[in-house]
């Protein structure tokens, strides 16, 4: 039966075989009409899954910010045509933290077989790696930028976790990582729980969990590095 095909990306120059499973490679082997956040990045991850593949044969239907709800509603015609589709997104699982959950939503709509594949999360793989509690958790994208509204942010997030026992999970721009530790180790308290979860499953991997006082202590450099930063107690 053709079918919607969420289809996992590594998370940086780590080699295929080390986080996909050979099943994937199958899949998107038969697949002619790709969803995609990026058309050049999903090319170049086309081209490591097989060598082989003849990227020209292929359609692909950009899915970003700027991609209308009338240009998303037509891009299922050829799943509806009987034929299976793939969603990509740059770096990790589509429609989680990345692009993809609207036309996922339509195919839903619409009746038609959604089947996610496995494949790198760093949103799951960083909770496995921190020692925080994996039964409630919550993502929350990007903190406001401004200061005092930053500071009001990590200071409710902070709150929830004590309140809930809820894991906190949240990311920043790479450049300015330096920058959210800092802001974490000002506002939150001394005995919190921090895990700095950057480069999962790529080289340079490095998680660390420690609380607010232990890492003002000594504090990694994370410029320019995808960063997932966690808060338990």
């Amino acid at each position: 039966m053709a079918s919607l095909y969420l289809l996992p990306v590594t998370l940086g120059d780590t080699p295929i075989e080390q986080v996909l499973p050979a099943y994937n490679k199958e899949i998107i082997l038969g697949i002619r009409h790709f969803i995609v956040e990026d058309v050049r990045s999903a090319r170049r991850f086309l081209k490591k899954v097989d060598k082989g593949i003849d990227i020209d044969t292929l359609s692909f239907y950009p899915l970003n910010k700027h991609t209308s709800p009338e240009e998303i509603s037509g891009y299922l015609k050829p799943l509806q045509a009987g034929e299976s589709m793939g969603v990509i997104s740059e770096a990790g699982c589509p429609a989680v933290a990345d692009p993809g959950a609207d036309v996922v939503a339509l195919a839903q709509r619409k009746g038609l077989k959604v089947i996610p594949l496995v494949g790198p999360s760093s949103i799951i793989l960083s909770v496995m790696g921190s020692g925080f509690n994996g039964q409630s958790f919550a993502f929350h994208g990007y903190l406001p930028i401004e200061p005092a509204e930053r500071a009001k942010r990590l200071k409710q997030l902070e709150q929830r976790i004590y309140n809930e026992h809820q894991t906190q999970l949240f990311i920043e721009t790479p450049y300015r990582n330096n920058k959210m530790l800092e802001d974490i180790l000002q506002n939150c308290r001394p005995q919190t729980k921090l895990c700095i979860a950057a480069n999962i499953t790529c080289e340079g991997e490095y998680i660390k969990t420690k609380s607010v006082k232990e890492w003002q202590a000594g504090r990694p450099d994370l410029t320019k590095v995808p960063c997932i930063f966690l808060l338990y107690k």
